[in-house]
C-alpha cells in the first residue's frame, strides 16, 4: 500500500498543455517575492525559468551542481530523471544573484540540497510542495490556477524564445528533447505559426 503522503499531486486530475507565463505575469511575480523578502521562492522562480528542467529535476539541485565556493556558475549540466538525457542549461545574472543569496541566507552547503525540506523525512521539497507554492504565485496575480501548472514554468522560456527565434532546433536542445516532433507538440505549433514563418521567406 502507498503511504498517505506519496499521492501524487495530479492524480485522478485532467492534466493537459498548461500556459506558459507571458513576460508581465514574470515581472508580477518577481516585484511580489522581492516585497515580501522571500529570497527562497525568488531562486526557485528564477531557476525553474532559466533551467527549464521538470519539477521533479529541480527540486532535487544540489548547491553542487550550480555553484563553485562562493560563485554560482553560468551553466549548469543536469541529467533528467525522465529521459537520462543531459541538459545544459544557462543561469542568468539575476537568477545568479537570487540563489546565492538564498545559498548565503540558509547556509547552505555544497552537498546540500538548493532547495531542503523543513521535514526529517525528506532531504528536499516535494514536487507537490513545489506544486503548491507554485500556484501561490499564480493566485498572487489574480489568474486561473487551473490553466497553468509547474509545467508552465518549464515551457516559459523555451515557448518566448521560439516565439523570438522560430528555431525549433534550438529549443528542442534547450529542453533536452530527442525528437524534433516532441518539441513541435510540446509547443503547441499550429498551421498558422507554420505559413507565418513561410511567408517570411522569399526564394
Amino acid at each position: 500500500m502507498f503511504k498517505k503522503n506519496s499521492i501524487p499531486w495530479n492524480k485522478g486530475k485532467l492534466i493537459g498543455q498548461r500556459k506558459p507565463l507571458k513576460i508581465s505575469h514574470i515581472w508580477g511575480i518577481r516585484i511580489r517575492l522581492e516585497l515580501e523578502g522571500n529570497i527562497r521562492d525568488l531562486a526557485l522562480f528564477n531557476l525553474a525559468l532559466d533551467s527549464k528542467l521538470r519539477g521533479c529535476d529541480l527540486v532535487k539541485i544540489k548547491v553542487s551542481d550550480i555553484a563553485y565556493g562562493k560563485t554560482v556558475m553560468p551553466r549548469a549540466h543536469i541529467v533528467q530523471q525522465k529521459t537520462k538525457s543531459p541538459v545544459l542549461f544557462e543561469i542568468t545574472k539575476s537568477t545568479s544573484e537570487s540563489i546565492l543569496d538564498w545559498i548565503n541566507k540558509a547556509q547552505l552547503m555544497p552537498d546540500d540540497y538548493l532547495f531542503k525540506s523543513r521535514f526529517q523525512d525528506s532531504e528536499h521539497i516535494s514536487t507537490r510542495k513545489y506544486n503548491r507554492i507554485f500556484h501561490g504565485w499564480i493566485e498572487k496575480l489574480g489568474l486561473d490556477t487551473s490553466l497553468y501548472s509547474t509545467h508552465s514554468m518549464r515551457r516559459t522560456k523555451a515557448y518566448l524564445i521560439y516565439q523570438k527565434t522560430k528555431n525549433l532546433r534550438v529549443v528542442q536542445l534547450l529542453l533536452g528533447h530527442k525528437k524534433l516532433e516532441s518539441t513541435v507538440r510540446y509547443l503547441g505549433i499550429e498551421v498558422d505559426d507554420a505559413l507565418e514563418i513561410s511567408e517570411s521567406i522569399e526564394v
